[in-house]
């Protein structure tokens, strides 16, 4: 295992994608593996992409939002 490998992260963002990055094996439903386009990825959240799982911007539209339960700020 190299260590210059970066970690995998997931982030959500408020009202859109889940963002990935790094290193990943996503799969169907039917175990196939999905070949990702790029190293970061940004799937779908809100269930209305066209190209599922992978997000095309349609939450916007849609007014998707998420409850951002860490977005509060601090004292």
């Amino acid at each position: 295992m190299s260590t210059d490998q970066e970690p995998t992260t997931i982030t959500p963002y408020p009202d859109g994608p889940l963002l990935v990055r790094g290193e990943i094996e996503l799969r169907t439903p039917e175990g196939e593996v999905i070949r990702p386009h790029r190293r970061t990825m940004a799937l779908c959240r809100c269930g209305l992409s066209v190209i599922k799982p992978f997000c095309d911007g349609t939450h916007k539209a849609a007014g998707f939002r998420t409850e951002d339960e860490g977005s509060s700020e601090g004292p």
